[in-house]
């Protein structure tokens, strides 16, 4: 059965998730922000990855079946954006004893310019659009700003929401708080 604590964050994980599915403008959607949750919230480092990653498999899943009945049709390549993913997730761990408003948005924000360069770096090397040169890097990376406006938008609207709202939970809950031997978990 799950504790309180961890049956919000899965829920709160899963709603995140439920963004890709529902109508929003391109590119933003909480992937970035659950991916940097999970990491900074949940004490068991593999939960930490294999939640986040789990949904956004489920969410490709669904979103291949209602597109095409296949599962890649929601991009090629998508390997590369579970690396990126994976590794927002290992920099949530980084914001484990400090949860400020600062420090959480600065790392929102470098989380969003770290899947900003590997997602593309992919699509780059991947894809067959940019030449296999330093210019055609460069075409892809500077193709590829505006989108980044609202995928930006979204981690920081996102990140707010996540971070801030289970702050605020917290502090309404006390089940919600981490006991300490989780916090002792979360502190290494």
């Amino acid at each position: 059965m799950l504790n309180p604590r961890l049956g919000t964050l899965v829920a709160m994980i899963v709603m995140a998730a439920a963004t890709r599915l529902l109508p929003h403008p391109p590119n933003m959607t909480a992937m970035t922000a659950l991916a940097l949750f999970g990491g900074a919230f949940f004490a068991d480092k593999r939960l930490a990855f294999a939640l986040p990653l789990a949904v956004l498999l489920i969410s490709d899943l669904v979103l291949g079946l209602i597109w095409s009945w296949s599962p890649m049709a929601v991009g090629p390549h998508m390997e590369v954006q579970y690396v990126a993913f994976a590794m927002i997730v290992g920099l949530g761990f980084t914001m484990r004893q400090n949860h400020g408003v600062v420090r959480t948005g600065v790392t929102a924000v470098l989380a969003s310019l770290l899947f900003f360069v590997v997602s593309n770096l992919g699509t780059w090397a991947f894809e067959s659009l940019y030449p296999k040169t330093f210019g055609g890097l460069v075409e892809c990376y500077v193709a590829a700003i505006p989108f980044w406006r609202n995928t930006l938008t979204g981690d920081l609207l996102y990140t707010a929401v996540l971070f801030g709202g289970f702050q605020l939970l917290e502090r309404k809950f006390e089940t919600l708080r981490a006991p300490e031997a989780e916090r002792l978990a979360l502190a290494e």
